[in-house]
């Protein structure tokens, strides 16, 4: 009974914690509320963004294997088509490539195929780079206007904390300290939230570029393979570098009589 009554006054002597996360909130009201459930959908978008951009990149990188190896092996285009993905990248620039041709055949005019197969390929080209920016802007938004949105809550702490000094006549700590400490979590909040969503449009942005130049460079080959009539096809190495060959040993001098 001793030891229980020493705990409860240890407890009841202990100091309770008025400046917390919670505490900050409640003390900031609509306004404190309103800036972290802002900041939470932002920082929500912007990891969602980032994972399923970064599986559909890699898909698109992944299945650019594939048009290396068994695409170009195959005779013609529609055949090698048939080995691609429905619904990837690649198989929608070859789709592309051969309804142009298609289309070409039933033109009146004299628009030339090089020039008409170039603007088609070069349309879905662009098709997909457009598909696989969708939701950067978000991040760059996110990077750009988050530490200002944790500035304003930053602003109206500090105001808070101007007002509690005013009307205790003193800048005493217990009257500063909880609107300080609302101010300087809003500022650490929107630190947190933008620094993510600007690395994040940097990295997604970078294997983005990476992807458009291997696109412009099959979309090229397609150009080629289509007006040769199939003959030119780009030339992949697949085997491993074979080692020099050792230098042939000098031959043996007669021997003397």
């Amino acid at each position: 009974m001793l030891i229980v009554d020493i705990l409860a006054a240890a407890g009841e002597a202990a100091p309770q914690n008025k400046f917390g996360f919670v505490e900050a909130l409640q003390a900031g009201g609509f306004i404190s509320y309103a800036t972290v459930t802002i900041m939470g959908i932002m920082s929500f978008g912007s990891f969602y963004i980032l994972f399923t951009k970064w599986f559909e990149q890699s898909k698109i990188l992944r299945q650019f294997g594939a048009v290396r190896t068994a695409f170009w092996k195959a005779p013609t285009l529609r055949e090698g088509a048939a080995k691609l993905d429905k619904n990837s990248a690649w198989r929608q620039l070859v789709d592309d490539g051969i309804a142009a041709e298609d289309q070409h055949s039933k033109m009146t005019d004299s628009l030339e195929a090089h020039d008409w197969m170039h603007a088609s390929l070069a349309r879905s080209e662009a098709s997909i780079n457009s598909r696989l920016a969708t939701g950067l802007p978000f991040l760059a938004t996110v990077g750009a206007t988050a530490p200002f949105i944790g500035l304003f809550g930053t602003v109206v702490g500090i105001y808070r904390a101007l007002i509690a000094i005013g009307i205790a006549g003193s800048a005493s700590i217990d009257k500063v300290a909880g609107p300080v400490g609302e101010s300087l979590i809003m500022t650490a909040l929107g630190l947190i939230v933008a620094v993510p969503a600007v690395l994040a449009y940097n990295y997604l942005q970078s294997r983005n570029k990476r992807i458009a130049e291997l696109l412009t460079g099959f979309s090229a080959d397609l150009l080629a393979n289509i007006n040769s009539k199939g003959t030119v096809k780009p030339v992949i190495s697949t085997a491993a570098a074979k080692p020099a060959a050792a230098p042939a040993k000098p031959a043996a001098a007669p021997a003397k009589p």
